[in-house]
């Protein structure tokens, strides 16, 4: 066997539970680093309630005195229909799948049954779908004629003239970077000015400093400059995950992205998790699908899932926001 030809669809519940429910849940979701709604009903609206501040009164007499009741603010995801696609010569389908089965050690080469070919068919192209979603909730652009354009990203929120004057915002330098203490300074000028509110929620332990590549980069060589024991081993080992006082230090890994759009190419972003928010849904429009078939005419074999995906800021003002001009 030197092709693999046998179709496979994938719709309501198989759609659900095979191929996106574990890509957007658990573990594999918390990589994406931000807040993520699954399949819930569009539109895909969320509640942000803000009770009253000062409830709790003097007990003197019978009676309410429970004021006017809780504030309650909404904010609607617009959520785009999508497609992906993908083509490969049926010899190099062939040897990608083949791929991922031996690299398992619980597998016999000689006796392969469906659903193992099945089961690295669906890895191979969950992984392509979970990299596009992620890439784009960050840089897409639904205006531009090429590229991530099927939803707007979160930097095309950021990026837009009326929401910056809702977030502290501030530039730096190419040529600040070549210090690594800059990139310290930095993170400690969008907390001193980030609003008090977003402060406040560090207890919860939501906050994440959201950085390029190149800040990143920096922050590692300011710690290896550190003269203690630790520094000496991250620099050796590597370290697992950064954080600022606390605070988690993630990289965005946008470099590849960042070059073909117009948005800034080097940024960090200081905000609570769970204000930046990436809705999916599989189960609310008909002809959702994820389907793989062999194309004999073209030697071809071809993959394509259609879904609905959008992403957005829920409180512009909970943001601190720096860029390098």
């Amino acid at each position: 066997m030197s092709f693999l030809e046998k179709a496979k669809q994938y719709t309501g519940s198989d759609l659900d539970q095979i191929f996106f429910r574990p890509m957007l849940t658990g573990p594999t979701a918390a990589e994406l680093g931000v807040r993520i709604l699954y399949n819930l009903p569009t539109p895909t609206t969320v509640q942000l309630w803000d009770g009253q501040r000062n409830i709790l009164q003097q007990y003197n007499a019978a009676g309410w005195t429970g004021g006017a009741p809780a504030t309650k603010y909404q904010k609607t995801i617009d959520l785009k229909r999508v497609k992906a696609e993908l083509g490969f010569s049926a010899a190099d389908y062939f040897s990608l799948v083949y791929e991922k089965i031996a690299a398992r050690a619980d597998v016999n080469m000689d006796d392969l049954t469906g659903s193992e070919l099945e089961q690295a068919e669906t890895a191979l192209f969950k992984q392509a779908v979970a990299e596009n979603i992620r890439a784009t909730m960050w840089v897409g652009d639904s205006a531009a004629a090429i590229g991530y354009n099927t939803f707007d990203g979160f930097l095309k929120t950021i990026n837009a003239g009326v929401p910056k004057e809702a977030f502290y915002n501030m530039f730096y330098q190419r040529t600040d970077l070549e210090d690594p203490e800059k990139v310290v300074e930095i993170f400690d000028d969008l907390w001193t000015s980030s609003p008090a509110r977003l402060q406040d929620l560090k207890a919860d332990g939501q906050l994440v400093f959201f950085v390029t590549a190149d800040l990143y980069h920096r922050y590692e060589k300011y710690l290896d400059a550190k003269g203690a024991e630790a520094a000496y081993s991250g620099c050796v080992n590597g370290r697992e995950g950064l954080a600022y006082h606390g605070i988690p230090v993630v990289d965005v890994r946008l470099s590849n992205y960042l070059t073909a759009t117009s948005y800034h190419q080097s940024f960090c972003l200081l905000t609570d998790r769970r204000n930046l928010v990436l809705a999916v849904n599989t189960a609310d429009f008909p002809g959702n699908e994820v389907r793989m078939w062999y194309n004999p005419d073209e030697m071809e074999n071809r993959q394509r899932a259609l879904f609905m995906a959008g992403c957005d800021i829920l409180d512009e003002t909970l943001i601190a926001y720096a860029y390098r001009q």
